[in-house]
């Protein structure tokens, strides 16, 4: 019975052989850090003391290394275990000494119940509402579907022709903000925007879809060493490397796929606000400087100045 619960690849007597040698091995290696901490003791002069730390130190050395030569012959009679279990080589992890500081295996093994769990009622929930069928007629489900109108497919691939008509006009809305386009990479769209003298923004686009934006300073490079946009190194001052994480959230609150020239045009509009980047006050506590920052915060609606701690 406790043969086939520990494994039917598991040699018990090889395996109860291991464990007395592997108490052998700790109880050599502790001898060795005693031997270690005592020191030279109960010898008159030095040249005694250092024979005989030295003949202890090598009989436990070579203690240590007749035990673990020993384990290691045990441990390939052992035999290997089986992988029968659910979670595979993740296993493996319950071996780990220090599961007060890194439970991981009984993470794992609470998340696999909880899948298993959310299978077996999503199984039954489903089975409940297919019995249960909706009130509804065929008649009126057809008529609703007449009445329905169609939802217009929505598609990321615009014409380039239109992507520069739609960048053209958000140009001349702001004369304070200028946007240069480029396609280095085929239909895929780069804009480097210039506010004032006060920071470029580099922005990515997918058609009208802006996937990535960095702000870097006036004065600041924002091209590599062959000429191209630099789109992936951050800037170098703290200011604009704040405002970069606040166009990221903008970025993900103007979304309406539908209009996707609309987010545009928001977005510009949001990001000419930082004109005034160094010279608007919060408008929460008042003060220009906050932790050696200026307010890096815009509000999406009203366009208002706080700082990054003020605006919660």
């Amino acid at each position: 019975m406790a043969e086939g619960v520990l494994s039917p690849g598991v040699n018990l007597e090889a395996f109860s052989q291991a464990i007395a040698a592997i108490q052998a091995l700790r109880s050599s290696v502790t001898r060795v850090f005693d031997c270690l901490k005592d020191g030279m003791r109960n010898k008159e002069t030095l040249e005694g003391r250092e024979k005989g730390f030295v003949a202890a130190f090598q009989e436990s050395l070579h203690s240590v290394s007749i035990n673990l030569g020993e384990l290691e012959r045990l441990s390939n009679l052992v035999g290997k275990p089986s992988e029968n279990h659910p979670l595979h080589n993740s296993g493996l992890l319950s071996l780990d000494p220090v599961q007060d500081k890194t439970p991981l295996y009984s993470q794992l093994l609470q998340a696999y119940k909880w899948s298993n769990k959310l299978q077996y009622h999503a199984g039954l929930a489903s089975g409940l509402l297919n019995q249960q069928s909706l009130k509804r007629s065929a008649n009126q489900m057809g008529v609703s579907a007449k009445r329905r109108p169609k939802a217009q497919p929505t598609t990321l691939v615009l014409p380039p022709q239109y992507v520069d008509d739609v960048i053209n006009r958000i140009d001349r809305m702001f004369p304070e903000m200028s946007i240069q386009l480029s396609r280095p990479n085929g239909t895929s769209a780069m804009l480097l925007v210039t506010l004032g003298k006060v920071l470029k923004v580099i922005v990515v686009m997918r058609s009208l879809f802006i996937d990535r934006t960095i702000v870097k300073g006036y004065n600041e490079n924002v091209y590599t060493e062959d000429g191209k946009l630099d789109i992936w190194s951050k800037s170098n001052y703290q200011v604009f490397q704040k405002v970069t994480d606040h166009a990221t959230t903008a970025l993900l609150h103007y979304q309406l796929p539908q209009m996707p020239d609309v987010v545009v045009r928001s977005f510009m509009t949001w990001l000419r606000s930082y004109i005034k980047l160094f010279q608007a006050p919060c408008q929460r506590c008042g003060k220009f400087l906050q932790d050696g920052l200026p307010p890096t915060w815009r509000d999406f609606r009203t366009l208002e100045a706080f700082h990054d701690t003020c605006r919660q």
